[in-house]
């Protein structure tokens, strides 16, 4: 099967006691569109996202598209699901917030300790691999999440992301029945060339 992990658009800035959970900005609303009419041409047969609403309103143009509903995965959620604010990390970056700092230094700011959130994440992904064999999934997820199975796969022990996926990236996996994996594409963004909007941490022209 093929196992597309995506990334999820840009989100606004938000802060709550009960948790940070942001809605798309209206560029990751477009990005969105734009990942959608991207993968069109191709055959989809499920999509599943994680419960984080970020995540969820990238997924809906997808599904709409084909016709499918999502698969909601808790397994994929973020390691700051219980944060009290979120802020996009190029904000971070640009003011050069205690937060950037801590990130550039592999510090983990998370009630989740790495090591269950890598058992956690791999959990999710397999799973979703074991149910659909031979087909082709798209899998909303987010940075960390992407970061965390990646490193999985090409043996990488440490904590915390080893790259920047960029907003509505594409990581392409085959996976076969006998447990083989292969990592055929990462951070795929075509979709988002010459449309003026953001790209992520690490712009390009």
């Amino acid at each position: 099967m093929e196992l597309l992990l995506i990334r999820h658009g840009l989100p606004v800035r938000h802060a709550s006691e009960s948790g940070a959970d942001p809605a798309l900005a209206d560029d990751g609303v477009a990005q969105a569109e734009h990942l959608a009419d991207y993968l069109s041409v191709e055959s989809i047969d499920a999509v599943y996202a994680s419960p984080m609403r970020r995540a969820l309103e990238t997924a809906a143009p997808l599904a709409r598209h084909f016709g499918l509903g999502i698969v909601v995965s808790d397994g994929l959620a973020e390691w700051d699901r219980n944060a009290d604010e979120y802020v996009p990390i190029e904000e971070l970056r640009a003011s050069d917030d205690p937060r950037w700092q801590a990130m550039l230094a592999g510090e983990w700011i998370s009630d989740e300790d790495p090591a269950s959130f890598a058992v956690r994440v791999v959990d999710a992904v397999e799973a979703i691999i074991d149910v659909h064999p031979g087909q082709v999934v798209a899998a909303v997820c987010h940075g960390g999440v992407v970061n965390a199975y990646l490193a999985h796969l090409l043996g990488r022990s440490e904590a915390g992301a080893f790259f920047a996926p960029d907003y509505t990236s594409i990581h392409r996996i085959a996976a076969s029945r006998r447990g083989h994996r292969a990592i055929l594409t990462l951070n795929e963004t075509a979709h988002l060339r010459g449309t003026g909007l953001p790209v992520g941490l690490f712009e390009r022209g």
